[in-house]
């Protein structure tokens, strides 16, 4: 079975752990509805090559790391759509969570997905017990505050913060906790995956900064010019166009070199340039920086 494949068939069976035929329909359909379909998955694809690049000793429990990493990373998207954060009307090209079901559903649904996510990771730790504690521990600290992507959140609403810190809890936290979790999974030691995940979260979202500027609404499958609307720290707008990508690029580099030496390292590798290529390509971001 491809990681692709692997994945959706563990989200769906996450999923049909919170359903039952006496539940509130309608917040069943949001629940996958903010699931499905899905965006690259980069997240629990990043988890599982991890740990097959540690030898993928517990697969099931590393299908679990992923799948409650990915339900966290779409309970974070439901919220951010709100009114009261980024008041997005669509996702994923679809409308947005709270404008296909309501508010009240629409919060209800991020927060039944973080509870999902946690019930998930238990049910898969079946045949590793003691590995379940540490897994927890590092899902949750890169998850909520002082520095996971609640706090990410949360320096939205402070007057001031520095980009880097900013980056970091919004997105690297929660691409340090697929390495991390990735190999705690297959029995090796997450602290020495901990950079290579904190590096390719930073650079994720500079091209997350730099897509907000560069390309359409169509081509993002959410409204675009977000940054700049809702006065939010950006790469792009501090360090200019051409000024965000070499940043990227840089990141990205740190991130390879923080690989520790493994089999897997050279699909590791792989997996980077892909990313590299389909967030930031040649093509067309990198040519309007040279026109700007």
């Amino acid at each position: 079975m491809d990681t692709a494949a692997r994945i959706e068939l563990a989200l769906h069976a996450a999923l049909a752990l919170g359903e039952s035929a006496n539940g509130p329909p309608k917040l069943a359909v949001a629940i996958r509805h903010a699931v499905f379909p899905g965006g690259a998955r980069i997240r629990p694809q990043l988890c599982l090559a991890v740990a097959r690049a540690c030898g993928d000793a517990d697969p099931a429990l590393a299908d679990g790391a992923a799948v409650a990493i990915e339900l966290l990373h779409c309970a974070s998207l439901v919220h951010d759509d709100l009114p009261c954060f980024d008041d997005a009307t669509t996702r994923r090209g679809v409308p947005a969570v709270h404008v296909a079901y309501g508010e009240r559903i629409a919060v209800l649904t991020g927060d039944a997905l973080i509870v999902l996510a946690f019930q998930a990771l238990a049910e898969a730790a079946r045949h590793s017990p003691m590995r379940l504690p540490g897994l927890l521990s590092i899902v949750a600290q890169r998850v909520g505050a002082p520095t996971g992507i609640v706090a990410g959140q949360a320096w939205e609403c402070e007057p001031f913060v520095g980009l880097a810190a900013y980056h970091r809890a919004k997105t690297g936290s929660l691409f340090s906790a697929c390495t991390e979790a990735g190999a705690l999974a297959a029995g090796a030691n997450p602290e020495r995956w901990q950079s290579f995940g904190l590096f390719l979260g930073e650079a994720y979202q500079v091209a997350d900064d730099i897509r907000d500027v560069a390309m359409s609404t169509a081509l993002l499958g959410k409204p675009s010019g977000q940054d700049i609307a809702l006065c939010r720290p950006s790469s792009a707008t501090e360090m200019g166009l051409s000024g965000a990508i070499g940043h990227f690029d840089a990141l990205l580099a740190r991130a390879v070199g923080a690989i520790p030496p493994c089999k897997g390292a050279s699909a590791l590798r792989a997996l980077v340039r892909a990313e590299s290529e389909r967030l930031v390509p040649e093509a067309t971001v990198r040519t309007l920086a040279l026109a700007a």
